[in-house]
């Protein structure tokens, strides 16, 4: 199948950062822009753009925006660095898990001593240009070392959504299997629907099929049954912040997948770039998982299902032990148990 060309899920323009809405996919799709930085915060809430990467993308031209905004103020010396300094921290704690968006706005933040405004938004832009290169590359790579751990024909399954829409490039695990294929590998997929959001049933199977993935939409709670019945050649998932043990936080519903992919003899990988290692955080217990708003957990479509008064336990990600994950694949190689060494 021909594949259909995509709008660019993060694209800076002078004075606006645009994003692929991603709560309106796929029924359509529809640009967002942020012309200041309250809108794009609210748009990274929201999750219109979503993906460790993407959001560090994302963040990193916000920053860029920030700045543009402070100037056409008027805002000078001391009380642009402060202004800068407080839109920064605001942008660090839009999401509290994704550890790509402090990852990028902390080396924004590193180039802050230029002593001119105008020397600052050069360097700002050019390394949120960076940034997005080497988004790019970091896919291609990771892509290339995954694919060649799949057999030929292969059946995956994945979760959540780790395309093209969750990075600036081909994605962390859809990226293997867009590589794979690019390879001429035969390439089937399950997706997890991935509740309470969907983004497995709106976006994965979108991307898939644009793709020319021959692709099923699961329930998440089928998952185990798939898993036991069906010939799966490897668990395909990505990773929102990986500990210096190797222990993975990513989208809730992750943690049983590995559970039942060692349960079954299937091979569990994590895809990620090593910008979404924080070898400063020892373990998974260390690190901060989002709670979310209790009205995605009652409602779907808009449409209330469940009744009013009761409550609602609606965490954004789990965590996955590292003793259950085989292997990491990052833009460096496969890395293998112990995961302590090769992380560092």
């Amino acid at each position: 199948m021909r594949q259909r060309p995509q709008i660019p899920t993060v694209e800076y323009r002078p004075g606006v950062v645009r994003l692929l809405d991603q709560t309106r996919l796929p029924l359509e799709e529809v640009v967002h822009e942020s012309r200041d930085l309250d809108t794009l915060i609210d748009a990274i809430r929201r999750l219109v753009v979503r993906g460790a990467p993407a959001i560090g993308v994302a963040a990193a031209h916000g920053a860029v925006l920030a700045l543009e905004r402070r100037l056409d103020r008027g805002e000078t010396g001391d009380l642009l660095d402060q202004g800068l300094r407080k839109d920064l921290s605001a942008l660090r704690a839009a999401r509290p898990t994704a550890v790509n968006l402090m990852w990028a706005v902390d080396r924004m933040s590193s180039l802050m001593d230029r002593t001119q405004a105008e020397e600052l938004v050069q360097a700002w832009r050019e390394e949120a240009a960076r940034i997005q290169a080497e988004d790019v590359e970091l896919c291609r790579r990771m892509g290339e070392h995954g694919a060649a751990l799949l057999p030929d024909p292969s059946v995956i399954l994945t979760h959540c959504n780790t395309g093209a829409l969750a990075t600036a490039g081909i994605g962390t695990a859809l990226g293997v299997v867009r590589a794979a294929v690019d390879a001429g590998k035969r390439v089937r997929a399950y997706a997890d629907e991935t509740r309470p959001l969907l983004q497995g049933a709106r976006l994965t199977a979108w991307e898939l099929q644009r793709m020319g993935v021959e692709v099923e939409v699961l329930a998440d709670s089928a998952a185990a049954s798939l898993l036991r019945d069906k010939k799966i050649d490897a668990v395909l998932v990505g990773s929102d912040r990986i500990a210096a043990n190797g222990d993975v936080a990513n989208k809730i519903g992750t943690y049983p997948l590995a559970v039942m992919a060692r349960r079954h003899g299937v091979p569990f990988y994590v895809v990620a770039p090593t910008s979404t290692v924080d070898l400063q955080v020892a373990n998974g217990d260390a690190i901060a998982i989002e709670s979310r708003d209790p009205s995605e957990i009652h409602s779907l479509g808009g449409v209330r299902t469940t009744p009013e008064g009761v409550g609602a336990y609606n965490p954004a990600f789990d965590l996955t032990p590292a003793e259950l994950v085989d292997a990491i694949i990052t833009e460096t190689g496969v890395l293998r148990p112990p995961y302590a060494s090769a992380l560092a």
